[in-house]
């Protein structure tokens, strides 16, 4: 049975089992907001049904299992994308076709509003077969008639990881100098801040973490909560651009998808409007307690 629309606007999300997802639907709980979570396998989100929250089974690659799905809905947020191609999907299967399957739906079903979250300089790599698909459905969303707002948020504190696991191993490899400059954000203060987005004109924005760090001090804090010495080789910047050639000319598009928007973005600052209050070297400090 669908949720009726209460008092407070009925939100759809997609991609709730996500990294992201699964931070905005925390927020929702929390918030004590109305939705409808959309999943593959209902049982993974079955810990949050409840008068108000309605957990819905479909696979936004085919259409059919979508039909109805944003019935009394008023705002959707989507967070459906892939960093690594699997499961035989393609970039334009999912952050492209599952998202235009979406919005189709969305419009139909005389939605408001839809909340898109793509990432950082999307709009300027276009080029990178992740942004290519991603920035195709920001296209079409522009040209939806629905209220819209684009998200590009910078880098997660779970990509951040990537540094730490190689402090573990005793060094870090940086392109250049190590002074390209970001400010990566942790997924529970963007979730905060895309539902306060939902009744926000804002159409289109770039959001980072609370600070502003370079490669250099992002890698020191890695070191740092390993208990270990600072250790980085900085390799040429040939390097990187000879790897970025060579992976396009020799390997396909599944293997070299995620390499070059990693080697593409690290190359450059990229610095967003500081939001939240989860500091990098705290998440550090936490993973390898966990681990």
């Amino acid at each position: 049975m669908m949720l009726r629309k209460t008092n407070n606007k009925l939100i759809f999300l997609a991609g709730a089992t996500g990294y992201l997802g699964s931070y905005i639907a925390q927020a929702i709980i929390d918030r004590k907001l109305p939705a409808r979570l959309l999943t593959r396998k209902k049982e993974r989100l079955e810990k949050y049904q409840s008068e108000k929250i309605e957990i819905m089974e479909a696979m936004v690659t085919e259409p059919k299992t979508l039909e109805r799905s944003c019935e009394g809905i008023d705002t959707v947020i989507s967070t459906i994308g892939i960093t690594r191609q699997k499961d035989g999907f393609t970039y334009m299967d999912v952050d492209y076709q599952a998202n235009m399957n979406l919005l189709r739906e969305a419009k139909r079903a005389g939605v408001r509003k839809f909340i898109y979250v793509s990432a950082i300089n999307g709009d300027k790599h276009r080029d990178l077969k992740i942004f290519e698909a991603k920035e195709a459905f920001v296209d079409e969303l522009k040209k939806s008639g629905l209220e819209y707002t684009v998200i590009r948020p910078n880098g997660f504190f779970s990509d951040m990881k990537e540094f730490l696991e190689m402090a573990d191993k005793g060094r870090v490899f940086l392109f250049g100098n190590g002074e390209q400059l970001m400010n990566p954000i942790h997924g529970a203060d963007l979730a905060q801040l895309i539902l306060d987005m939902i009744d926000d004109p804002v159409n289109e924005f770039s959001v980072g973490g609370p600070d502003v760090l370079t490669q250099n001090e992002i890698v020191k804090l890695a070191f740092d909560a390993q208990d270990k010495a600072v250790n980085v080789m900085h390799l040429p910047d040939w390097v990187r651009r000879f790897t970025l050639w060579a992976i396009r000319k020799f390997t396909s598009v599944k293997t070299y998808g995620p390499i070059e928007f990693f080697l593409t973005l690290m190359a450059d600052d990229n610095v967003a409007m500081r939001y939240g209050n989860h500091k990098l070297k705290d998440f550090y400090f936490s993973q390898v307690k966990r681990n």
